[in-house]
């Protein structure tokens, strides 16, 4: 049986094949891999794409939030709020600097529900982190008036959110940081690890730019401690091609959720919903299905593979058991975590794929296989 695959990094890299094997090869022969023109270009592209004054690229999306959490000065005993439905990294980069989490429950779209905000702030409380999941931006609004009567930093993870936007605004515009990766299989995706950081704040992005290079400005003279967490020259000249048809992309991706939106029918099915004034980019496109397992074994007898996104969440996974959350604290991420499942979407997805998945969620009848 060919299978309809749930993302294929190999068909994305076609699309553009001459232009990524152009880009390699110059940056190779150039003979200088680590923060030098392709980097700094880059930079400066993403920042204007973005919106914001500064880029810094970083290792990985985590290093990204783990750096903008420490040079935001949040360490030991601080709190963070941060959703309670989020990818583990998201909680690795507030505990890494010793600062502790307090979740918060998702709204109807997945996105961290700005009401319930307020009533998680304490004296202790030095930021928010919404997660602009699956590709959609959370309410933005809301969560910068709060943070402003506050006085407490805002730092977004856009991970999954590269080119979505909110009221004309994009995703990183909106807090003191905006934090990106770069896994591949992203809306921008590197050709291995690789992440940024975005910000207005001139004073913030240089202390990120020490801290990604040994917390160093000029070689051999160290002004903070810092660490090693720089995006190198290839993973660069890679995004640099991939930004240029990022907005294709997004389009493409939006086409195949709007099919699945409209002809998906099947009352076992809950389909996601769209923030209004929101532009949604589907990196995931995921449903809800109370029968979830036997749903997903349904499609993969089908040929079709999908992906759970998450199975776990954060305040149960096994590492943060110090915590001492038990299941029913946060009933709506555990409801996501065991309901949800994602279907496959990606920019070089054929249109013969998409009749497929529409036609095999459609005859999903509930039983077990």
């Amino acid at each position: 049986m060919e299978y309809v695959e749930f993302t294929s990094l190999r068909r994305s890299f076609e699309l553009y094949k001459n232009e990524y094997e152009h880009a390699l090869l110059g940056t190779a022969r150039s003979g200088w891999y680590i923060l030098g023109q392709e980097l700094a270009e880059f930079e400066s592209e993403f920042a204007s794409y973005i919106g914001v004054k500064n880029c810094i690229g970083v290792n990985s999306g985590l290093d990204a939030i783990v750096l903008s959490v420490r040079a935001l000065g949040i360490g030991r005993g601080d709190e963070v709020i941060v959703p309670s439905n989020t990818y583990i990294a998201t909680v690795i980069g507030i505990t890494e600097n010793g600062a502790v989490p307090v979740f918060a429950e998702p709204d109807e779209y997945f996105g961290v529900d700005a009401s319930g905000i307020e009533a998680l702030i304490t004296e202790r409380t030095r930021a928010v982190m919404p997660v602009h999941l699956y590709g959609q931006v959370c309410s933005m609004g809301a969560i910068t008036e709060v943070a402003g009567r506050y006085g407490i930093k805002i730092i977004e993870d856009c991970a999954q959110a590269h080119g979505a936007s909110f009221g004309g605004l994009k995703a990183g515009a909106f807090g003191d940081a905006g934090c990106f990766s770069f896994y591949p299989t992203k809306p921008l995706g590197a050709f291995g690890d690789a992440g940024c950081v975005v910000t207005n704040d001139d004073s913030l992005a240089e202390t990120i730019r020490m801290l990604r290079n040994y917390g160093s400005k000029k070689k051999y003279c160290h002004n903070i401690c810092g660490v090693n967490s720089r995006m190198d020259e290839l993973q660069a000249a890679v995004l640099r091609v991939g930004l240029e048809h990022l907005e294709d992309g997004n389009l493409r991706r939006r086409s195949i959720a709007h099919r699945y939106l409209k002809e998906i029918d099947n009352s076992l099915i809950t389909l996601p919903k769209e923030r209004k004034g929101a532009e949604h980019v589907y990196h995931i496109f995921a449903v809800l299905c109370e029968e979830r397992d036997a749903l997903q074994r349904h499609l993969l007898d089908s040929g079709i593979r999908t992906q759970i996104h998450y199975p776990i969440p954060p305040h149960l996974s096994e590492c943060y058991s110090f915590l001492g959350y038990v299941r029913g604290d946060f009933p709506a991420a555990e409801r996501l975590a065991d309901e949800l499942l994602s279907l496959p979407i990606y920019s070089a997805m054929p249109e013969q794929d998409v009749d497929r998945v529409i036609r095999a969620v459609n005859d999903f009848d509930g039983r077990p296989q």
